[in-house]
């Protein structure tokens, strides 16, 4: 299962991300501005989805708004 960001880059579990563009949080009046980077990142069992922390709280955002650092 090969995880891709939205350039086609492979992603693997401990990487950097950044966002590409804003996104909003569902359940959440918090949102996530261009240029966020979240680093060690975690895979999903999907391959469309990560997983990383934002403060506290763990959230689950899809690889086609995301580029690698």
């Amino acid at each position: 299962m090969a995880v891709k960001d939205s350039n086609g880059k492979e992603l693997s579990d401990g990487d950097s991300v950044q966002v590409i563009k804003d996104l909003k949080v569902k359940g959440s009046s918090a949102n996530l501005k261009q240029g966020k980077v979240f680093k060690n990142i975690r895979l999903t069992s999907k391959d469309e989805e990560i997983e990383c922390r934002e403060g506290k709280s763990t959230l689950v955002l899809k690889t086609c708004f995301l580029k690698k650092v």
